[in-house]
């Protein structure tokens, strides 16, 4: 009698831990894809179950679509370009607040076939060069080309479908190629099939120092929940540590849960990113955190690219502290 009383005491257990699981909507910034690993490996790995966290996930195609679908309270929690919730809070005030820095530099970089014509942005002037009409590398295209002592007047821009900038570059039908890191492995395995290999020189080394891609959540859903939304930050900084630890695994993860994904390039992506998450500003306190000087540097890049007063918005503004992980 004792065995059946207990194993009905652990079922009924059981079925109420199952049924206590709070629920989180997760919004994407874009696509499924290795850069976007944490989020599937919390899932998949049990660690979100761990914190007692049910979470679904959300497509995205953009960090102002992400925060618009957190601010009118489709979605709890997400990711998105910091410097885009900046430029929304200081323009309208969203309700909606950075809780964790997942890249602590930017991703954005410029792609060249290797063959020695171009060894760093100075040698880009007068070259022919291929962008998205949709990426927010094009706003800080001209402050990047004016560190290196010239102005976008003296390159040939050129916009073209993104599914087609790979293609250009490899075919040689562009000279560079703006890209984020993000897409690295992608824009090599093209080269690669025409026999070329790429040089990518990313726009940190040439002083864009800023925060990018960060976790976001409503304020709505921080007032409300607030001990959720703290479970979701230590759950989502445990899947990022293992993430980066466990690339294939990772990969795996993603595939399992979007079998579209491949789990190769998933992989590569993980790798061919990990300075960006991992990397001296990062490492100066945690993954995670906000380091002061380094959100009022990316403010005052991102203020410079959008036309705004730097002086006009308090970037600090932009955050909820209380909600960071403990700087280690």
């Amino acid at each position: 009698m004792f065995k059946t009383f207990s194993s009905t005491l652990l079922l009924t257990t059981m079925s109420f831990s199952t049924l206590a699981a709070d629920k989180v909507n997760f919004q994407l910034d874009w696509l499924p894809g290795g850069d976007k690993a944490p989020v599937y490996v919390g899932i998949d790995k049990g660690i979100f179950e761990k914190y007692d966290l049910e979470v679904s996930i959300n497509q995205g195609r953009g960090s102002t679509e992400a925060i618009t679908k957190l601010a009118t309270g489709i979605s709890d929690v997400g990711i998105a370009d910091i410097s885009a919730l900046m430029v929304a809070k200081a323009n309208n005030d969203v309700p909606v607040s950075a809780v964790y820095s997942i890249f602590s530099q930017a991703p954005h970089a410029f792609f060249v076939i290797d063959n020695g014509e171009i060894n760093s942005i100075a040698d880009i002037k007068g070259k022919k060069v291929a962008t998205s009409p949709f990426t927010s590398s094009n706003l800080y295209l001209p402050l990047v080309l004016e560190q290196s002592g010239f102005s976008e007047d003296e390159i040939q821009l050129v916009k073209a479908d993104p599914g087609a900038l790979g293609p250009m570059l490899a075919t040689e039908n562009t000279d560079v190629l703006i890209s984020w890191v993000t897409s690295k492995e992608r824009l090599i395995s093209q080269a690669k099939q025409a026999g070329k290999t790429l040089k990518v020189m990313p726009w940190h080394e040439a002083g864009l120092e800023q925060y990018a891609t960060s976790v976001i959540a409503s304020d709505r859903f921080l007032a409300e929940k607030p001990d959720v939304a703290k479970r979701f930050i230590k759950a989502y900084a445990e899947a990022v540590e293992y993430t980066w630890a466990n690339p294939l695994e990772s990969a795996k993860s993603i595939n399992k849960i979007v079998p579209e994904v491949d789990v190769k390039v998933a992989e590569d992506t993980i790798t061919s990113i990990y300075e960006l998450v991992y990397n001296p500003i990062s490492m100066a306190s945690s993954v995670g955190q906000f380091d002061v000087k380094h959100l009022a540097s990316t403010w005052k890049w991102t203020s410079a690219a959008q036309g705004i007063e730097e002086s006009s918005f308090d970037p600090e503004k932009t955050l909820n502290r209380g909600f960071l992980p403990e700087a280690k």
